[in-house]
């Protein structure tokens, strides 16, 4: 059965984890998101991957807009991420990831969505990465 809830287990809080994350995390970019993520042992947690969502507040100085923006981007996530969680949960891996939005205006919902979905895209191919181990040169 699919989910398409937020819940707070899914939502990227610990402060500890953040910093970690944007101290040794890796990170790419899809236009208007930057994307830093990395693989965390949560053991007992039913969800592969929590999610933490950022906005500039000197890009967007009014709370109002910087609220949409992650409103919106966490409706993306919401909406499109339990394929990526049946992926996850195949490959046994659990992921921290946080999406900070650089653009300097809101985008249009259906473009945001767009760009989700090929955030999820690249993060799959990078779950990839992670779960094989490095292959010795010869």
């Amino acid at each position: 059965m699919k989910t398409y809830s937020f819940n707070t287990e899914e939502r990227l809080k610990s402060r500890k984890l953040i910093e970690t994350l944007f101290r040794e995390g890796k990170a790419f970019s899809v236009f208007p998101y930057r994307v830093l993520f990395m693989r965390v042992d949560h053991p007992g947690s039913k969800y592969p991957a929590q999610a933490g969502f950022t906005v500039s507040t000197k890009r967007f100085p009014h709370a109002v807009d910087r609220n949409r923006v992650k409103r919106l981007t966490r409706e993306c996530w919401r909406l499109q991420k339990q394929p990526f969680y049946d992926y996850l949960a195949e490959h046994s891996c659990q992921l921290a990831i946080f999406f900070i939005y650089t653009d300097k205006k809101i985008a249009p919902y259906p473009l945001l969505q767009e760009k989700v979905s090929v955030i999820l895209k690249k993060l799959e191919k990078e779950v990839l990465k992670l779960a094989l181990p490095d292959k010795p040169a010869l």
